[in-house]
């Protein structure tokens, strides 16, 4: 690819790691370290990096299915080291989740990218942490969620969360939104208490004896696939138009609030309500609002009724903040109902999803045209709706449907026509119809392939996976970065450098193939498509410390070749890597190999700039949203005595925000006035560096995407100018979501995940955090001279 074309490798990569173990590298302090609390480190263990990588690797060969050979401990061994050193961060479901017992767990918990084309898999893939895309054609949503049966719904009064006294009440009727915003056990009055307990004999049956005898009768399940069995029921009824029976879904085995979830290192359960309160919502909101429209208005069609089912499953994975629900929505610019698809988000209320429309060559040229042919008024009236509404609030976003690799070489019209879905842990029944009905609409479809929810991985609409991972070149230094110049770098280190980068690419390859091997609901389709995605991050990083390059050297393509020659032998290093290794264990030949992915955890474990993005800003305050409340998380309380900033959210009652203070390595890295941020470089010299990204990374053949988010300044550029880029820029590229911006201080928002603040204030914060033996303790001249230079 691209005129690289390296050797076969012989054996197992990583001889540049070495077999004895490694120490392990440092998390970034402040932010980096807390991420890695919350997110990856299991406090039982008192683990750091190095037994992290220690028991992921083992997890990871594991897979193997075999009795270890003298190879297998070798790559173990690399592995670790790759993963222990940074420069194979893996993700953060592995390094979560990755253990001895990977093997017998399912799939879906270790993939990050997921598409389904049912409701109930949506929601079993949400529900194991995935981010999960979902195309909502006319052509690809058949059921008719008014076709559903009667609804009955069961809670047993001897369960722990049954309202039984005024206490239990007033959280029964926060919790489904019943009392005024705000109001407090102190002003839940008689008024407000009959309120809630006519809502609890209006909504719940008090005695299932009553229920029709000829009713389905079914009792959740305390697990995932119990959750997700239940909505497979419903689903599959109303596909089969069973309007007429009942179904009575008893929740009485679903733990209480609070108690710990085992494969979830012991965070909180959400308890029934949630799930009854989904319940509640899709029978009111979707079953009955099918029905019940006013004669006037146009009836809810089954892709809207779909959208807003899937919404509101989402909502509640959300609850325990312990699942993020990340989900993409896309829709065919062909569809009839395109255009109310574009208002919807605008709207308000369905904010669970990415909203993107499907588009392709053709929609780009009919823009062009002055003809009145129906897909030309329809075009040219989406592309007026959807960037009015995306210049308020970035979406709906544009993908090129023909650009994604499966539709653009076919591949995708190579699905069977029957969808075969099913796992040990998880069995398709009621639904198996509804899929197989799916898949044979999907033959003909005009886009047989969809996004996950940042857009880094093409996947089949029907439903599949893909596990992705982060490599960091910059980490794969051998010696510390304080020693080098950046762009000076002696080639003797220089060599040795670049072959460790070569070789956690071509680890981080065998590691992702591996878990292909596991057990998954989408089994067929695995094995069909072995797709996998790696990529780089901390780019930027690397760039400079390993090339002298700084942001507008990199878009000259002639003055930053080294770096563009250097990213295209990497990518046909993967390529060539996957295609062996898959052929050695008998496996079919990954579909795609390369991406690029958000990477917002992974990268601030070690302070990297994210992904393909630029800093975001110079110096800032992180916030990161915990659980507060009596039940909250324990570590607010602790952030709080050291002096980080903490806030609780008004409008997200029972979120506590922690703020922060950080300064990208790349600011430590002595760039200096090098340095652009986001803000800072031009919308088209972004477009043109995703266009080298494309070329040089992803590359001609077998390449996913680059999750990319380009902020556009609002208050610099206009709406139709805001026009002009995209139709300038945006089908040269298979996407990238384009975000209004503003400067902070004018967007009125409670808070920004991330808060520039100046350098006064920034100095202020940081003098006023302690640390009482506290590991993850900042101070300015450490976070300014951490790599031996201080830039601020």
């Amino acid at each position: 690819m691209d005129g690289f074309t390296p050797a076969p490798s012989s054996g197992p990569p990583g001889a540049s790691f070495g077999e004895a173990p490694l120490p392990g590298r440092a998390f970034d302090p402040g932010m980096g370290l807390a991420v890695a609390r919350r997110t990856i480190l299991r406090a039982e263990d008192g683990e750091d990096v190095g037994r992290v990588a220690d028991r992921v690797a083992a997890g990871n060969l594991g897979l193997l299915g075999r009795a270890p050979t003298a190879a297998d401990c070798a790559e173990q061994a690399r592995l670790r080291n790759a993963i222990a050193t940074g420069a194979l961060i893996t993700s953060g479901r592995h390094l979560q989740h990755g253990d001895a017992g990977q093997a017998r767990r399912n799939m879906e918990v270790f993939t990050n990218c997921a598409t389904a084309g049912a409701t109930f898999t949506k929601f079993y893939l949400l529900l194991n942490g995935a981010g999960v895309g979902r195309a909502y054609d006319d052509d690809l949503c058949p059921v008719d969620w008014a076709e559903a049966p009667e609804v009955h719904l069961y809670l047993a009064p001897s369960h722990p969360d049954w309202p039984k006294d005024r206490a239990a009440l007033h959280r029964f009727g926060v919790e489904f939104g019943l009392l005024r915003w705000g109001m407090g056990p102190e002003a839940f009055g008689a008024a407000e208490e009959a309120d809630v307990r006519a809502f609890l004999a209006r909504e719940l049956v008090h005695d299932p004896a009553r229920v029709p005898a000829d009713a389905v009768r079914h009792r959740i399940a305390d697990t995932r696939e119990g959750w997700a069995k239940a909505v497979e029921i419903l689903e599959g009824m109303a596909f089969r138009r069973e309007r007429g029976r009942a179904l009575l879904l008893d929740l009485s085995a679903v733990r209480p609030l609070g108690e710990p979830i085992k494969g979830m290192q012991g965070r909180p359960a959400s308890g029934p309500l949630s799930l009854l309160r989904a319940f509640i919502n899709l029978r009111r909101d979707v079953i009955e609002a099918s029905r019940d429209r006013d004669p006037e208005a146009e009836a809810m069609r089954p892709w809207e009724q779909a959208l807003r089912a899937d919404h509101i499953l989402s909502t509640e994975v959300q609850v325990g903040g312990a699942r993020r629900a990340a989900r993409m929505a896309t829709k065919s610019w062909r569809d009839s109902g395109a255009l109310r698809f574009v208002r919807l988000k605008a709207e308000g209320g369905l904010w669970t999803a990415n909203h993107s429309l499907m588009v392709d060559a053709e929609f780009w040229e009919r823009l062009g045209r002055s003809d009145e042919e129906p897909l030309t008024r329809q075009g040219r009236a989406l592309f007026a709706a959807a960037t009015a509404c995306a210049y308020v609030n970035g979406e709906p976003g544009f993908i090129n449907g023909d650009r994604l690799e499966d539709a653009r070489t076919g591949f995708a019209r190579q699905k069977p026509a029957t969808a075969e879905a099913g796992s040990s842990r998880y069995r398709v029944e009621e639904g198996a119809d509804l899929l197989a009905e799916v898949a044979r609409r999907a033959a003909s479809t005009h886009f047989p392939v969809t996004t996950n929810p940042c857009g880094e991985v093409v996947l089949h609409v029907t439903g599949g996976y893909c596990v992705i991972s982060d490599f960091a070149p910059l980490l794969a230094c051998p010696v510390p970065l304080d020693d080098l110049v950046p762009g000076a770098v002696p080639e003797e280190i220089a060599r040795a450098w670049d072959a460790r980068v070569e070789d956690a690419v071509r680890l981080g390859v065998r590691f992702l193939i591996r878990v292909n091997r596991m057990d998954a609901l989408y089994g067929a389709e695995v094995a069909r498509t072995n797709r996998i995605g790696i990529g780089p991050t901390g780019l930027h990083e690397w760039a400079w410390a390993r090339f002298g390059l700084a942001f507008r050297d990199l878009i000259d393509e002639a003055r930053s070749k080294p770096f563009w020659d250097a990213l295209a032998r990497l990518s046909a290093a993967a390529k060539e890597e996957a295609s062996s290794y898959a052929a050695s264990l008998g496996m079919a030949p990954p579909a795609t190999v390369t991406t690029i992915k958000p990477a917002g955890t992974t990268s601030k474990l070690f302070g990297l700039t994210e992904g393909a993005h630029l800093p975001a800003r110079r110096q800032y305050l992180r916030w990161v949203q915990f659980r507060g409340g009596p039940e909250g998380d324990p570590l607010i309380a602790d952030y709080a005595a050291r002096g980080y900033p903490t806030r609780d959210l008004e409008t997200f009652p029972g979120v506590t925000i922690v703020g922060f203070p950080t300064l990208p390595l790349i600011q430590r890295l002595g760039i200096g006035d090098r340095l652009v941020t986001a803000p800072e470089a031009s919308p088209e010299a972004q477009y043109h560096w995703l266009m080298l990204l494309e070329r040089h990374w992803i590359g001609a053949e077998r390449g996913n995407q680059v999750s990319y988010t380009l902020k556009i300044a609002t208050d610099r550029v206009g709406l139709e100018d805001f026009r002009a880029l995209l139709r300038d820029h945006q089908p040269h590229l298979r996407c990238c979501a384009v975000l209004p911006s503003r400067p902070d201080r004018d967007l009125g928002y409670e808070y920004l995940p991330e808060e520039e603040v100046d350098e006064a204030r920034f100095r202020a914060i940081v003098a006023g955090i302690r640390d009482p033996g506290f590991a993850e303790a900042v101070d300015l001249a450490r976070l300014q001279c951490e790599a031996g230079v201080c830039p601020i």
